[in-house]
């Protein structure tokens, strides 16, 4: 038997733990582990396995570590923090073992550094990150290099932090402008090449990354409607989640998948996971309805991310597990569990 454990986050007050048997596609709840309020984004240390990190997504919002056990069982929270701001909807660990939160509300975030040989406990001297903009929602952040790239939403802009003096002190150094109104959200890199995830445009960017710290932002490359065709009178949408994969053997070209999230009248269908092929060009492949609402988080996992487990943020649907195929320009449904009916995010240990 082949089995995988995977955490998810949700608007709650625990992560589930989920087992995943890639013998019989059986996903099965193992756990739930009490966690402070609205653990909506987790995501784990890079180098340390057994290091989780959670947002609490409320208006006061906070930063917890926990340990993992076996079975995905949580012991903590180990160490908190105040996010110093409101609804933090994003948290990861940078390679320097400072871990980044970002307040979708508030328009501000911070870095904050973790104990040298225990990175369980936060560190207190951090430098608070304001972003300069009449409107603000911060709602990612991605290590590129020496710089820390983070997707705006209300600001249409891709910030450009630096380290400034030591760890937890960052500066903004420029920004990557984005289309008026577009609602960057979230971003993956490739190469010298950013793409970007529209949730208010509901579309998806290719542009060459200028030169630091802001350089001369071009023509987009590639500009995609994700939508799907077919979508009911009534329908809202909005982009959710981006997730770039490298080649393997078995899946031989880099592949986009991104997520649209309906908030209106909803598709009996479900709302649609979009496929893009990299090379030689973007270019839209197919849509694949999931019978899911409002699609949020997804993530890949197992042997050269074979699968991918997703789930909405609101209705009953559950949660789904995905399988790559035909070289990874489709997904087949394989199972769903309806034990929890939405998640947000998900981590596969």
């Amino acid at each position: 038997m082949v089995s995988f454990t995977i955490l998810a986050g949700g608007y709650t007050s625990f992560v589930v733990s989920y087992l995943f048997n890639s013998d019989t596609n059986a996903l099965s709840v193992l756990n739930q582990s009490p966690t402070g309020p609205n653990p909506s984004w987790i995501s784990l240390h890079p180098t340390n396995r057994s290091v989780l990190y959670a947002v609490n997504e409320d208006s006061n919002g906070g930063l917890q570590s926990f340990l993992i056990g076996q079975n995905g069982v949580l012991s903590g929270p180990m160490d908190s923090i105040s996010s110093g701001g409101d609804s933090p909807a994003f948290t990861t660990p940078l390679s320097t073992g400072q871990v980044a939160i970002m307040n979708y509300n508030s328009g501000d975030g911070q870095i904050v550094p973790t104990q040298q040989g225990n990175p369980l406990e936060f560190m207190s001297d951090f430098t608070h990150i304001k972003f300069n903009a009449p409107v603000s929602h911060p709602h990612m952040a991605l290590q590129h290099g020496n710089e820390v790239f983070v997707p705006d939403l209300g600001a249409d802009k891709v910030w450009r932090l630096v380290e400034d003096g030591g760890p937890g002190n960052f500066i903004v150094q420029g920004q990557i402008d984005q289309p008026s109104g577009s609602g960057p959200r979230h971003i993956a890199v490739r190469g010298n090449t950013l793409y970007t995830l529209h949730e208010l445009a509901s579309t998806l960017t290719q542009q060459a990354i200028p030169s630091a710290p802001n350089g001369t932002t071009g023509p987009l490359i590639a500009n995609f409607s994700i939508l799907p065709e077919g979508l009911p009178q009534g329908a809202a949408m909005a982009g959710g989640e981006i997730l770039l994969t490298e080649p393997t053997l078995k899946f031989p070209e880099p592949l986009i998948y991104v997520s649209n999230r309906n908030t209106g009248v909803q598709d009996p269908r479900g709302d649609a996971i979009a496929i893009f092929r990299v090379e030689p060009k973007l270019e839209l492949l197919t849509h694949v309805f999931t019978g899911l609402d409002q699609i949020r988080g997804m993530e890949f996992g197992g042997p050269e991310n074979e699968f991918l487990i997703a789930s909405g943020v609101a209705g009953s649907a559950g949660t789904i597990m995905l399988k790559r195929t035909d070289g990874g320009r489709n997904l087949e449904l394989l199972t769903r569990n309806l034990e929890i009916p939405t998640r947000t995010s998900f981590v596969w240990l």
